[in-house]
């Protein structure tokens, strides 16, 4: 599409008359919304589990690093792809690697899409992140993306780790919807929803782990 034209849909779109805020409808009496936080963290390792996820509890961050090797070594991880969100930042992973003995990387090592996009998919064993929220409804992780973080991270490699903060569990989705649309700055450019591993009937109606994403989701919650 020429800019030009690009340019005049855009301003159509911006000067259009805006319509009054439509009123939510209240949520029904969902149980989940009367959970505390045990209850909810027991009912999202409850349903991950039961989509063949996995999940880890520990205590803080430097466990967390701990629990992190652990797996590392049991998946016999070599090369792992790190997403910058906050937490993953603050736990410094390329100096974890270079005691591990892991090739950590991130999208900040390459020049260009292209070649960080062949990485992800053709070197990564594994993806590490963040989680900004955890639904206890259905054993689903939610990340929200700033316009610079790389979403193929926790999509392209076979072995999606997430790490999360227990504050970040929330009840149900319209939890989440509300917190981030309603009440976040700024809002993110996209949010990915992940319940469990993918899984697809598309091939002659038969289930297939790993057809469009990762074959196994692991998530370490941090804190007491």
């Amino acid at each position: 599409m020429p800019s030009d034209a690009r340019e005049e849909i855009l301003s159509r779109l911006w000067s259009a008359p805006r319509r009054g805020v439509s009123v939510r409808p209240a949520l029904p009496p969902l149980p989940d919304l009367s959970f505390g936080l045990e209850q909810m963290i027991d009912k999202f390792s409850s349903d991950l589990t039961a989509l063949a996820g996995s999940v880890h509890r520990v205590r803080s961050r430097p466990e967390a690093l701990d629990r992190l090797t652990e797996v590392a070594r049991q998946e016999d991880l070599t090369r792992v792809v790190v997403s910058s969100d906050p937490l993953i930042a603050s736990l410094d992973l390329v100096d974890w690697g270079r005691r591990t003995g892991i090739r950590v990387f991130s999208a900040a090592d390459y020049g260009d899409r292209d070649s960080f996009r062949r990485a992800v998919f053709d070197e990564a064993q594994a993806g590490i992140t963040g989680a900004d929220y955890a639904l206890s409804e259905s054993g689903t992780l939610v990340l929200a993306h700033r316009r610079e973080q790389a979403r193929l991270i926790s999509l392209a490699p076979i072995l999606h780790i997430a790490l999360v903060p227990v504050e970040s569990f929330r009840p149900v989705y319209e939890s989440v919807t509300r917190e981030v649309f309603e009440g976040r700055e700024p809002v993110p450019s996209q949010l990915t929803f992940i319940t469990g591993p993918s899984l697809t009937g598309d091939i002659r109606g038969i289930p297939f782990r790993g057809m469009h994403g990762p074959r196994r989701v692991i998530a370490i919650l941090i804190g007491a």
